[in-house]
């Protein structure tokens, strides 16, 4: 692992591919219908499906909620979008 600690651990708990719960979540980069990105304390997380939506998300705990038809689960060690407006939640709340 790189200079990143895990804190509080990375999971993912998918049940029956229409919800899942997601721990170990930094920030929500981006959500829609079709995919959820997530940075999670083991790099970045994309979620793709149909009909997705974030139930729940607690920053203090770092979880995640979510339900829909999912299709795929993809991590990668890379930043993928460029994060120099902040964090979605940061722009949500400015």
């Amino acid at each position: 692992m790189d200079d990143k600690m895990v804190k509080h651990g990375h999971k993912i708990t998918i049940n029956n591919r229409n919800s899942g719960l997601i721990t170990g979540v930094i920030d929500v980069l981006s959500f829609d219908a079709d995919e959820v990105v997530l940075e999670t304390e083991l790099g970045m997380l994309s979620i793709k499906g149909l009909d997705l939506h974030v139930n729940r998300l607690s920053v203090e705990k770092g979880e995640v909620d979510i339900d829909g038809e999912i299709e795929s689960v993809i991590y990668s060690n890379q930043n993928m979008y460029n994060k120099s407006g902040g964090s979605l939640l940061g722009r949500l709340f400015r």
